[in-house]
């Protein structure tokens, strides 16, 4: 059984729907009348919808989940189901005990850099070594500070990218409502519409940055623990994910606080109001809108091959960071992102605190709009992001 996660509008159901065969059916729960039987009288659903069948919309229809579950003991066949859902499997009540040993879970997010220019796909996910960085290479896009910023700007949901929606504010417009109508109101009962926009877009100007519930609260102008419930329903609907500190015994002077990271640079530029790439580019979100994107990058880099990577960032008190760590093998690989042609040897000063730590440390890389691989030391290379 196969179930893929990720935002609307990112195509789940178009791959699925590419990939499967003429005997698989397709039902959407989307369908009000099809809901109701799914949860009024499940087993009278799946008599209806034999598999091999496609449901979309797994998470509006819970107490099916243990009738499939009965199904697929029986049958005893691998891919009898496949589903969709918008919310996070995990986070889906019941779902994970009732399914757990029986299905596979895949996330999906918008295009990646390389989809969206029609580049190789069949690379590995991302670290930064020296062999997987030559690899990229011969199959990446050179990038300059324009088309990056468009890029950014316009986001990687398919609809957009593809040019089957050519107005942009008017895509994100209806995106932001249907997201309010349809998962906010599934997700919790949220009385006032207004004011958990007014916090989305609080937490949309906070991308790349360190979170701080109490200061998040004040200038949304709700509770703590209201934004500490509500930040959970973007994260459970795929909007944004809190990156976790790196954590090790050796030291206890990490700052502990996560990062928080919206997944989709189109919708938090559109969030934040920027009217154009070039307002993007000049403003004062342009290092973290830029941040944002390469987090988002390096997640599809293993999540659309149905990895989980292990990724952290690392800040300690005395004022040493990192952007991300990749963790693999018991070796970190450290990748700093700057908005430069021409990173110094002090980009990466950070470094060497990690290293005093006594962690085993990989090759580094930062990633920047340099135009060509640059050694910065014998560990360390300054890497074009259109290697990603």
């Amino acid at each position: 059984m196969l179930l893929l996660t990720g935002p609307r509008q990112v195509g789940k159901t178009t791959f699925l729907q590419h990939i499967c065969g003429d005997d698989r059916r397709y039902v959407t729960l989307d369908d009000p009348t099809l809901r109701t039987l799914a949860i009024e009288d499940p087993a009278l659903f799946l008599q209806r919808f034999e598999p091999p069948v496609l449901i979309d919309e797994i998470q509006y229809a819970p107490p099916l989940l243990p009738h499939i579950k009965m199904v697929v003991d029986a049958a005893r066949k691998p891919g009898l189901f496949w589903l969709t859902g918008s919310q996070q499997f995990e986070m889906m009540r019941g779902v994970s005990e009732t399914l757990a040993g029986r299905v596979g879970i895949l996330n999906l997010l918008g295009f990646s850099m390389r989809e969206r220019r029609r580049g190789e796909l069949d690379v590995p996910a991302f670290l930064p070594t020296a062999e997987q960085l030559q690899a990229r290479e011969a199959t990446g896009h050179a990038l300059t500070l324009k088309p990056l910023y468009k890029d950014l700007w316009l986001g990687s949901f398919p609809a957009l990218v593809g040019g089957t929606v050519r107005n942009r504010d008017l895509f994100y417009s209806s995106y932001v409502q249907t997201y309010l109508q349809r998962d906010v109101h599934d997700l919790a009962h949220v009385g006032n519409e207004t004011s958990f926009l007014r916090f989305v877009k609080t937490c949309a100007a906070r991308t790349g940055q360190l979170l701080n519930y109490a200061e998040l609260a004040r200038d949304a102008d709700v509770s703590a623990n209201t934004a500490k419930s509500w930040l959970s329903i973007l994260q459970t609907s795929f909007q944004v994910v809190l990156l976790q500190p790196f954590h090790a015994n050796v030291t206890k002077r990490l700052v502990k606080r996560p990062k928080l990271y919206f997944l989709d640079t189109g919708l938090c530029a559109y969030l934040t109001e920027w009217s154009s790439p070039e307002t993007l580019e000049a403003g004062a979100m342009a290092g973290a809108i830029l941040e944002t994107f390469v987090f988002s990058e390096l997640l599809k880099s293993w999540w659309h091959r149905g990895l989980e990577p292990r990724i952290y960032y690392y800040r300690d008190r005395d004022g040493g960071e990192i952007d991300f760590l990749l963790a693999q093998d018991q070796r970190v690989y450290p990748i700093e992102v700057k908005r430069t042609a021409s990173p110094g040897r002090d980009s990466v000063k950070a470094f060497d605190a990690l290293a005093r730590s006594g962690i085993q440390i990989g090759e580094g890389a930062v990633l920047c709009l340099a135009r060509e691989r640059v050694p910065l030391r014998a560990d360390v290379q300054a890497v074009p992001i259109g290697v990603l």
